[in-house]
């Protein structure tokens, strides 16, 4: 038996449901038609040359489109989908880099998604709008709408399998609606699940995935070691350029002070005076190169208050909500510290944005971040951007990034860390 507090509670889930149903039904059958029509055209065109620019950018749409769905099966179902896309180096030729997104399994496991996702997709995401939705007209045709369609002499209009000749007819339409109303209650959630449910099991690569799970591993590492060796050269190139110049000149200016105290003491003056400048700006510097290492921040008040204080740094109007009790492990906190920071810093840059919101929150073990911005879109991953840094940072802790960013805007970056808090 359901009490009146249980039925209260899970009317407003069996909405949402009906509502993301029909969503993902509209949205999701429009986006996997055109893509696929899309994606088979250009790969068609390929051989003769057009395909080999075209064919990247259109699979990135796919992927983008693949990734959203992702994302929504994680917030919506708590359904977790893997990405498992090779990771494309920067300055590739458009020939590699179509050959390699055409030799990535992971391509032909979204292309048969695409198809998956406009047939049995479609019925899966229309099923619970439908339950919810349908019985309206049932209950309007038992409340006289009959009268419209026959005047009692003959069949008018067919309500699911009720034929509608009159009111007694139309009573039996409005049982029927009662009755879809009613399975839309117990429904309509697990129909949406279904969906999702759906969709991994095409997206995810299956019989091979211990071997695809080690191959992005090695990747990821990769990446990370690469990244780190970057970083190390950066933090090399800044202390030699910078605080130790500043140093070196700072201990020239202290000798010859040394040299001129007797004989010049308003010149040694003047020296001390530079001496003390260049060592306020070598302390600076050091600061600096401090904070990008591992900001202090970070380490003393935890991820939420460090994005807190990025966001108070920029030069837009900013707002940051956060839905997380606890801490996150020191390598996930600074992978996403730096995460966001990148994002923060090419929307700033590049986007023509007039504000920013920061979502943070962690919901059935993954920290989800989300950054919106309303500039100009057209943001996207790879070709050297910056979101495919950030990409490669997340894929060492087996995050996931998602880009949101029509043209005209607004963008919206999602990225999602698997992780537990403490």
């Amino acid at each position: 038996m359901w009490s009146g507090r249980g039925i209260r509670a899970r009317g407003p889930e069996v909405l949402v449901a009906g509502g993301r149903g029909l969503v993902l039904a509209v949205g999701g059958f429009t986006g996997a038609v055109v893509l696929f029509v899309l994606s088979v055209v250009s790969i068609l065109l390929v051989p003769v040359g057009v395909g080999i620019v075209t064919t990247p950018w259109v699979l990135t749409g796919v992927r983008a489109f693949a990734d959203r769905r992702r994302i929504s099966a994680a917030e919506w179902c708590g359904i977790r989908i893997p990405s498992t896309y090779r990771s494309l180096p920067a300055g590739l030729s458009p020939w590699t880099r179509c050959l390699r997104m055409l030799g990535d399994p992971a391509t032909w496991r979204d292309l048969g998604w695409l198809v998956v996702d406009m047939t049995a997709g479609f019925v899966t995401a229309l099923l619970p709008a439908a339950l919810l939705l349908y019985p309206l007209e049932g209950f309007a045709l038992a409340a006289g709408l009959w009268r419209v369609f026959t005047d009692g002499t003959h069949v008018g209009w067919w309500y699911g399998f009720v034929p509608v000749s009159g009111q007694g007819s139309a009573l039996l339409a409005g049982v029927l609606g009662a009755a879809l109303l009613v399975t839309s209650y117990f429904l309509s959630p697990a129909l949406l699940r279904v969906h999702f449910l759906l969709a991994r099991s095409v997206l995810a690569s299956g019989d091979g995935e211990l071997a695809e799970r080690v191959r992005v591993l090695t990747e990821t590492r990769r990446a990370a070691v690469d990244t780190s060796a970057a970083e190390l050269r950066r933090i090399e190139r800044d202390l030699h350029d910078g605080a130790q110049a500043r140093l070196v000149a700072m201990g020239m200016d202290l000798g010859t002070v040394d040299a001129l105290i007797e004989k010049d003491p308003a010149k040694a003056r003047r020296l001390l005076t530079q001496a003390r400048r260049s060592s306020a700006e070598a302390l600076t510097e050091l600061r600096d190169l401090v904070r990008g290492i591992h900001p202090p921040v970070l380490a003393e008040r935890g991820l939420c208050d460090a994005v807190r204080a990025l966001a108070l740094r920029l030069p837009l109007a900013s707002e940051v909500d956060v839905d997380m009790d606890g801490r996150a492990e020191a390598p996930v906190e600074s992978a996403a510290y730096f995460a966001v920071s990148e994002v923060l810093t090419n929307a700033v840059k590049h986007s023509g944005a007039e504000r920013l919101w920061v979502d943070l929150q962690h919901r059935d073990g993954m920290l989800r971040i989300t950054v919106t911005d309303d500039g100009e879109g057209g943001a996207r991953v790879g070709a050297g951007s910056g979101l495919t840094g950030v990409e490669r940072r997340l894929g060492t802790f087996d995050g996931v990034l998602a880009v949101s960013s029509p043209a005209g805007g607004p963008t919206m970056v999602t990225m999602e860390i698997p992780c537990a808090l403490s």
